[in-house]
């Protein structure tokens, strides 16, 4: 029976308590059942609190018994990025320089969550402040992927992705400055959205308008009731846009019949694994025979590599500037030269990127009056060896280098996702990014269900 409850979507979950076939009790059991066995074997939660998540458990049971549910998550199981606040838990960032001090408030969406009955029960690992897009670091180690061990699930929202994998949790918080969500989405075979920037209420962050809270999900439907929870007003987010009250499942199912679907391979980035090309057509191939008026087209990118940087390293240095001289001798090596390498940014450098960020965004919103959605890779690669930055420091020197398909689109603000679309030779998951125009996540969320309809993804047996 356990096997059995770790595989239901939150959308199955709250339509079992719906009809008393199964309690939010009997839930939490199997998903800490199955973290103790996920946990030893990959390494991807850095805090359990068995106690909450039965008390919380608890609590949406005798909600349900009553017919009074607090919300469409009530008694579903979530994971939390140790990137997120949770009160009454410590949020560490990764990092031995934060304290082991209990938060006093929740991350804007983590209240929205704790709002609509979900349980918390775990934290998920990141690297050190979420910086890179695989999940190792000095405070909790390596986090290894479920369909090979031997991999890295990708980051920083690595130990979010493994815990929705594995089954421990149907959803998981996450956070999206460069391709968090996506990038581990495509590596372990998961969804993961990361919607326009203001739609979802966040805290601020140095890096600007580039970081976007969100969550990785093995459906569609399942994304779009979290983002529809986690898209409600916070009074504590002066930049967010005005509360669009919209139920993002409704419509999940019209297909995309007539629209115009762009399909650029590379982005001016040629290194593209032959394995990968193939799975992302057989992808755009779904959209095609779904009545989609797809074409090819040449869209490059690859000049906006120098922003990223400039824009990435002057926000970390941003972040990191309340720490005392000893504290940024204990970050990870990689991320201190970051920092260093920032103080060589002029106001004038910076500037410049923003300003190549706002063309950008005028560039993308041009695009999209001709195209109502872009299809690319997510990665241009698939997971590689997990402990590593990078698997080839001549062809990617950075990080930014292997995912040159998803930091683009958050310096331009849209909306982006990343859904399965099949396998290599070696078993490992491939995605297919889809983008939208500014707030048409709804567009984003329909075509994402085509793909996910007309490629049944392999199932991942675990525990």
């Amino acid at each position: 029976m356990a096997v059995e409850l770790n595989s239901l979507s939150a959308v199955d979950l709250v339509r079992a308590y719906r009809a008393r076939s199964l309690s939010p009790v009997e839930v939490i059991e199997a998903s800490l059942t199955r973290l103790g066995t996920v946990d030893t074997a990959l390494n991807a939660f850095c805090l359990v609190d068995e106690a909450a998540g039965r008390r919380m458990a608890s609590e949406s049971e005798a909600r349900w018994r009553r017919g009074e549910p607090l919300g469409p998550l009530d008694g579903v199981p979530v994971a939390v990025k140790d990137t997120n606040h949770v009160t009454g838990w410590p949020m560490r960032f990764g990092s031995r320089t934060m304290p082991d001090t209990p938060s006093q408030f929740d991350t804007p969406g983590v209240a929205r969550l704790r709002e609509a009955g979900a349980v918390f029960f775990c934290k998920t690992t990141t690297p050190e402040y979420g910086w890179k897009g695989i999940t190792h670091g000095p405070l909790t180690g390596i986090t290894r992927n479920p369909w090979n061990p031997a991999k890295t699930p990708g980051g920083s929202s690595g130990g979010a992705a493994v815990a929705v994998a594995t089954g421990v949790a149907p959803l998981a918080t996450g956070g999206d400055g460069g391709g968090s969500i996506r990038i581990p989405a495509s590596f372990t075979g998961l969804f993961g959205l990361k919607a326009t920037f203001g739609l979802v209420p966040n805290f601020a962050h140095s890096l600007g308008t580039l970081g976007v809270f969100g969550g990785l999900t093995r459906t569609v439907a399942d994304s779009a009731l979290m983002l529809t929870v986690i898209g409600r007003p916070d009074g504590r987010d002066a930049f967010a846009v005005p509360f669009r009250d919209v139920d993002y499942a409704d419509g999940l199912d019209r297909g995309v019949e007539g629209l115009r679907i762009a399909y650029a391979r590379d982005l001016g980035f040629p290194d593209v694994d032959g394995e990968v090309a193939a799975a992302v057509a057989a992808g755009v191939g779904a959209l095609s025979r779904a009545g989609a008026a797809v074409s090819a087209v040449s869209l490059d990118l690859s000049g906006l590599r120098r922003v990223m940087g400039v824009i990435w390293r002057s926000g970390y240095a941003g972040a990191l500037r309340h720490l005392t001289g000893s504290q940024l001798q204990m970050l990870e090596p990689e991320l201190l030269e970051l920092v260093v390498q920032a103080g060589r940014i002029s106001a004038a450098d910076l500037q410049w990127a923003q300003d190549e960020c706002r063309a950008l965004s005028n560039r993308m919103q041009a695009f999209h009056g001709e195209h109502d959605l872009l299809v690319t890779p997510t990665m241009p690669i698939t997971a590689f060896d997990a402990g590593i930055d990078t698997p080839d420091r001549q062809a990617f020197p950075e990080w930014f280098d292997w995912t040159p398909f998803t930091w683009p689109f958050n310096l331009s603000r849209q909306p982006a996702a990343s859904v399965p679309c099949g396998f290599t030779t070696a078993g490992l998951p491939v995605g297919l990014q889809l983008v939208g125009p500014a707030f048409r996540e709804d567009l984003v969320l329909r075509a994402s269900r085509v793909v996910e309809r007309d490629l049944p993804q392999k199932t991942l047996a675990w525990g």
